[in-house]
């Protein structure tokens, strides 16, 4: 299992194969749909965005209410095809990896080959394994969205695969 670490750069994510397992270390962040809307808007009316897309990582992820004692509740990766209208803009203004389940479309195939990013599947069903690898969590922006507010994350040896390579290689066989 190969070992990366956030803010992702370009040479270390061309190292990178689909179908490779990798444990990511650092700072994601989460967003689902809402927040995803919002970082639209942001950045097509010139507003600053709550963190710098440059080397960022998007967990497309609501975490659950946090149990007493725990870092974070579940955080299991929500379905990535629902984002695929707001990555390509995010591509483009620095994203370089994005964290969920399933197939992406071809247009995003082809903008993660041209902005030399990633797509990293995490297993779906465990997201109260997946909070064991979080060592820090709090809301970022948005937080009146509850479970679909940006929350910054620290992790540490997140285990995941990459779905979708550098040069728009899938893990995932699909006819679109």
């Amino acid at each position: 299992m190969k070992k990366i670490n956030t803010p992702l750069v370009e040479n270390e994510i061309k190292k990178l194969s689909a179908g490779q397992e990798v444990a990511l270390s650092g700072i994601i962040y989460t967003a689902r749909d809402q927040a995803h809307k919002r970082l639209i808007q942001a950045l097509t009316t010139g507003k600053s965005l709550s963190f710098d897309l440059k080397g960022a990582v998007i967990y497309y992820c609501g975490p659950t209410q946090r149990p007493k004692g725990k870092i974070i509740g579940a955080c299991g990766p929500t379905t990535s095809r629902r984002m695929d209208e707001f990555t390509p803009a995010l591509l483009k203004a620095g994203l370089k990896g994005m964290i969920g389940k399933g197939g992406r479309s071809k247009e995003i195939r082809t903008a993660i080959k041209r902005f030399k990013a990633v797509y990293f599947l995490a297993p779906a069903g465990c997201g109260a394994l997946l909070s064991k690898y979080v060592k820090k969590a709090r809301p970022y922006a948005f937080a009146e969205l509850g479970p679909e507010a940006i929350y910054k994350l620290k992790v540490k040896e997140f285990p995941l695969i990459v779905g979708i390579d550098y040069k728009g290689r899938s893990v995932i066989n699909e006819p679109f």
